[in-house]
């Protein structure tokens, strides 16, 4: 298991090398000077080229990518043109909220998705799985900015409980108060603000995984060891859930973490629409500024993170099915 893991860091470092090399490159051959935007058309040539000085602009582009790498690797992502901050302060701060979105969309998903799928599986043909498949069918079709718009106008505007836009309290001092203190009032503030963004941004993502498991479940409740287990006399509940259910996740908890890792990138154009302080309208907000250092270390985070989980995700396998063995 070491050596795998071991081997699969060590995989990661050309994905992330392609990952900011295409990133750097696309945000510099954009149209737009951040410089000049930032001074205004009124500058003058000569504060305009200062500046490009100071922020290392006036470089050849590869020497200004070897300069940024060797920075990122000794943990400095850099200072922002517009806001004059170190950028590592500056997304670590958004980091938690896109990560708390991003969790409570998949963890929506999840409670909705599985439950409807196996129970389509098993009613296989029935209104429940016609139901389940037109609503599957209509989660991934519909964008999730579109969801978001419909939600603040239908439900948004005309139901106080939910806000238009922000962010309430952060979940993990919500529940913190609600432990140390019993007190609701964070946890269910918090979670005023989370409801819409995250059925907006997980609605996709139950689609996926309730299409996915209704069709794992299928092909494992046709194996021959199923009908062996029903031969026996074992309850239905026992043959699903304790002989099928465990063998039709490995393909769901493959798209459950390519989800979150999609949740995290879709999180940019979600944030957006419910003003959501989140790292996706940090790099939204850079791009429309030209803020090249944020959306380069933001897009590099991201790409970090979607690694990460995928490297859980092959790592779980071994507990759901002990067949599997990576040594």
């Amino acid at each position: 298991m070491s050596k795998y893991i071991v081997r699969r860091i060590l995989n990661l470092i050309p994905v992330l090398v392609g990952v900011s090399l295409i990133v750097f490159m696309m945000v510099h051959i954009s149209p737009g000077d951040p410089v000049r935007i930032m001074l205004g058309e009124d500058a003058s040539p000569e504060e305009v080229e200062r500046l490009r000085e100071v922020y290392g602009l006036d470089q050849p582009l590869h020497i200004q990518y070897g300069r940024w790498v060797g920075n990122v690797v000794q943990g400095d992502l850099g200072t922002s043109i517009r806001r004059g901050r170190p950028v590592t302060g500056l997304i670590l701060g958004r980091l938690g909220a896109t990560m708390e979105l991003a969790v409570v969309s998949l963890l929506l998903a999840t409670l909705i998705s599985i439950p409807l799928g196996v129970i389509a599986a098993i009613k296989q043909d029935s209104w429940v799985d016609f139901f389940s498949m037109v609503l599957a069918l209509l989660g991934v079709s519909m964008p999730p900015f579109w969801i978001g718009l419909m939600l603040l106008i239908y439900i948004a505007l005309h139901v106080d409980f939910f806000p238009l836009f922000g962010r309430g309290l952060a979940m993990g001092e919500a529940i913190q108060y609600l432990f140390a203190e019993g007190s609701f009032a964070g946890f269910y503030e918090s979670i005023r603000y989370l409801i819409l963004p995250a059925i907006s941004l997980g609605t996709a993502g139950a689609a996926v995984l309730t299409r996915l498991t209704r069709s794992s479940m299928l092909d494992v409740l046709r194996e021959d060891y199923i009908r062996t287990a029903r031969s026996k006399g074992l309850r239905e509940r026992v043959v699903v859930f304790k002989h099928a259910f465990r063998n039709a996740l490995l393909p769901v908890v493959t798209i459950w973490g390519l989800q979150l890792g999609f949740l995290m990138g879709g999180a940019v154009i979600t944030e957006t629409v419910f003003a959501w302080p989140g790292v996706g309208r940090l790099i939204v907000d850079a791009i429309n500024q030209r803020d090249f250092p944020i959306v380069q270390a933001g897009t590099l985070m991201l790409a970090v993170v979607f690694s990460v989980v995928n490297l859980l995700v092959d790592l779980s396998y071994a507990y759901l099915d002990p067949r599997i063995r990576y040594d």
